[in-house]
């Protein structure tokens, strides 16, 4: 309501003379509505007078009176009145000036509503009856109101007037959080908004909602910045993998950030290597090892990733990486248009989403420089700020320091896979027992390598030894120890001991390497206890028996010829390194083409199932039919493995032959000097038999020399063997345990020159103990035919 002072005049009768446009606006009244009649009919109270007020005085009056406006209300008014005055200084009239009165109530409650109305918060009134909205000038407006969509009648925020329902119906005030778009893309405009009942002061009764909007759009945006950071703490860096670190930051802020962001790295870095400390100089090369478009289904980036890029000095990449700091730049700096200009596809590139604004930021772990992220802004965003610069660079910190621990890790895991294929076989030897296949996998998520390993050992008599074991554990101490038990188990079986013989060693010398660690100076690094299981099996192809124990180990799993599958029933002694507990052999009488599957304990176990489901699935995936072993090897990795195991795995998978009885030639002798003669002659006869006259004469001083070896230091029973397979081995067996060795004869002695004549005269020699005695072997190629 206008304030300005009203005019009236009124004769000396009382009637109103004169009525001017303020006194129209302060009181409703047209000017034909009130002159020529009575001014007291214009009272609140018709008929009485202000206090001291006279007509018909030349004295000057001011006072307070309540007059009736026109619509009804009462209206309590300043007046004051000044006499008008004739040439004889006689009152003709009274000229009386009003305004409105600032003491009372009502000028206070319109002093509010000017308020509200000229207020720079966006305020508004909500009636419950008409549900009308009545809203102040700041939120009306247009652009960047905190309601447009309720006042312009777009389709209210249903969230919103839930709210404002909810304060009408409980009376308590509230508070409303409400997100518009901003002015791009990029950002948003963030209101809180005050909700409060508005009473009727004569009922008490809630009549309306008032509400008042603050713009809380900095606060908001420094709530995402910090919520961004918090969030790179948890999503970035969650694997030991450079590319996919690199693709984590990307993936983070696209589009929250940047509409475009790419990654690129040194190769030195993408390879684990120690890139060279300190800011980059020269126009450098980098390969791309992440980027994303925040627009969906977009042609590729112009540099595609895994390819190499040579940025050159002048652009903000190389600048940035130079000076180790990060810029801003954009189509207002010439050297940012000369790159983009002088790159075809990264040209065409810019024009196909408007990208006008980038942020080049170096990657800086630890003082050394591991390459360069590039944000960019298409045109549906503003430009980069200085606080965007700042945030960018802080999750540049933090991906770097993730993608350095991912180089490291890359750098030592590849050294200790070298390490650990360096101790495992390059490739298996010749046997005749066992057709074999095997497979090792490294664990996939980070473990690093492990302690797995297995072997095959050609043993005498054309038998083999099937090892697989598991140390404890991951990483280069694991890698070491497996070498070390591997070495140690291919030194036992060249001595022929027994399964459950050659684990027991094999205990003591964990238990020795488990002091030596603890015993290890300060100074050095220790790795503590040592802690591992493993398989020990022999196969002999003559009788077809495997002999089998176990320290701790999952038992095999056999298939034989007929289909059956089945795990193998042992007696698991205790993990080598316990000490002090006893292992028990197992012996098995296989079929020909038996086929047994050694293994370590990552094939079958797994996070979502239990050992028992994968020896199952193993089963099963043994009984398909295949054509070779190295089909099934991998059948069974692709039935029990995910395509990244949690734990290295081993597989042995060894297919039983069988010597028959047109290879092998045995007979029992007499503890009689005697016999040695007959003993040559029989062996030479079998010769003849199998076509082999010319190794005749060498085979002949071997029976002879061991024969007699036998007859006069062994025990009987004594047996001599001839077995025919890729080479011609004799063996001679008594029932002694006493060991013969070599020893240099002196000149006049007159024995202790046959083993030496046999070691000269043959490929290869030795002892092994049996249950009954010992059997000494001789090993010489067959003749070329």
């Amino acid at each position: 309501m206008d304030t300005g002072a009203a005019t009236a005049t009124i004769s000396p009768r009382g009637t109103v003379t004169g009525w001017s446009e303020g006194a129209r606006r302060l009181l409703g009244y047209r000017a034909s509505d009130v002159v020529g009649h009575s001014a007291a009919g214009l009272l609140a109270v018709e008929g009485s007078r202000p206090a001291g007020f006279t007509r018909i005085d030349s004295r000057e009056w001011s006072g307070t009176a309540a007059f009736r406006h026109q619509d009804g209300r009462r209206v309590e008014l300043a007046l004051h009145s000044y006499p008008s005055l004739d040439g004889d200084e006689k009152a003709r009239g009274v000229v009386v000036t009003a305004t409105a009165d600032t003491s009372e109530p009502g000028y206070d409650r319109r002093m509010v509503e000017w308020a509200c109305a000229q207020s720079s918060v966006a305020m508004s009134t909500f009636t419950t009856r008409s549900r009308h909205w009545r809203p102040n000038t700041v939120a009306s407006a247009a652009t960047g109101s905190p309601y447009p969509d309720v006042l312009d009648g777009e389709g209210p925020d249903e969230g919103f007037l839930r709210f404002v329902d909810q304060v009408a119906q409980d009376a308590e005030p509230m508070r409303y959080e409400r997100f518009a778009p901003g002015p791009s893309s990029s950002r948003q405009h963030a209101w809180i908004i005050e909700m409060w009942p508005v009473r009727d002061p004569s009922t008490g009764r809630v009549c309306g909602v008032g509400t008042a909007a603050f713009d809380s759009s900095e606060h908001h945006w420094a709530r995402q910045r910090l919520a961004l950071l918090n969030e790179a703490g948890a999503c970035v860096g969650t694997t030991l993998n450079v590319e996919r670190t690199a693709q984590e930051l990307a993936d983070l802020v696209v589009p929250r950030l940047a509409d475009f962001v790419s990654v690129d790295l040194l190769d030195s870095v993408t390879r684990g290597e120690e890139p060279v400390p300190g800011p980059l100089d020269a126009a450098v090369v980098l390969r791309r090892a992440a980027h994303r478009f925040a627009a969906e289904g977009v042609p590729g980036a112009a540099v595609h990733l895994g390819h190499v890029d040579t940025y050159p000095a002048f652009s903000p990449p190389a600048r940035c990486l130079a000076t180790g700091r990060p810029l801003l730049s954009g189509t207002d700096d010439p050297d940012f248009v000369q790159w983009i200009t002088r790159h075809e596809a990264r040209s065409a590139s810019v024009r196909a989403y408007g990208f006008h604004s980038i942020m080049a930021v170096p990657l800086l772990a630890r003082g050394i420089t591991l390459g360069v992220a590039v944000f960019a802004r298409g045109s549906s965003s503003d430009p980069f700020e200085q606080d965007d610069l700042v945030l960018a660079a802080e999750l540049a910190g933090r991906a770097a320091v993730g993608i350095d621990n991912a180089r490291r890790y890359t750098r030592e895991h590849a050294n200790a896979l070298t390490l650990q294929r360096s101790l495992l076989p390059h490739g298996l030897p010749r046997q005749a027992a066992v057709e074999v296949a095997y497979r090792y996998l490294p664990a996939g998520t980070g473990a690093g390598v492990g302690g797995d390993w297995f072997d095959v050992v050609p043993l005498s008599g054309t038998r083999v030894a099937l090892v697989v074991g598991d140390v404890v554990g991951h990483g280069l101490h694991a890698s070491a120890t497996m070498g070390r038990l591997r070495t140690a188990v291919r030194t036992l079986a060249d001595v022929d001991l027994p399964p459950d013989e050659l684990l027991t060693h094999l205990d003591d010398l964990v238990t020795h390497l488990t002091y030596d660690d603890e015993h290890i100076p300060e100074e050095m690094p220790s790795a503590g206890e040592i802690g591992a299981t493993c398989l020990y099996a022999v196969y002999d192809p003559v009788s077809r028996v495997c002999t089998l124990a176990s320290a701790g180990h999952p038992p095999p799993v056999v298939l034989y010829p007929d289909g059956t599958v089945s795990v193998v029933k042992l007696s698991p002694g205790p993990l080598l390194g316990v000490g002090g507990l006893p292992f028990e052999a197992t012996e098995l009488e296989l079929p020909e083409g038996t086929l047994l599957a050694f293994y370590t304990d990552g094939l079958i176990e797994a996070r979502d199932h239990d050992i028992g489901l994968g020896l199952d699935r193993l089963c099963e995936s043994l009984g398909s039919p295949t054509p070779s072993l190295e089909v099934t090897c991998d059948a069974v990795l692709k039935a029990l493995l995910p395509d990244s195991p949690d734990d290295d795995v081993a597989l042995l998978l060894a297919r039983t032959r069988a010597l028959h009885t047109d290879q092998v030639a045995a007979w029992s002798l007499p503890s009689d000097p005697a016999i040695v003669a007959d003993a040559r002659a029989q062996a030479s006869r079998q010769l003849a038999l199998w076509g082999l006259q010319e190794a005749a004469f060498v085979t002949e001083l071997v029976v002879s020399e061991l024969v007699t070896n036998a007859i006069r230091y062994g025990a009987v029973p004594i047996g001599l063997r001839l077995i025919r397979d890729r080479t011609l081995i004799c063996e001679v067996s008594d029932a002694s345990s006493t060991a013969p060795h070599l020893r240099r004869a002196r000149t006049y002695d007159e024995g202790g020159r046959g083993l030496h004549m046999v070691a000269q005269l043959t490929q290869g020699w030795g002892t092994r103990q049996t249950p009954t005695g010992k059997t000494i072997w001789a090993e010489q190629p067959l003749p070329v035919s």
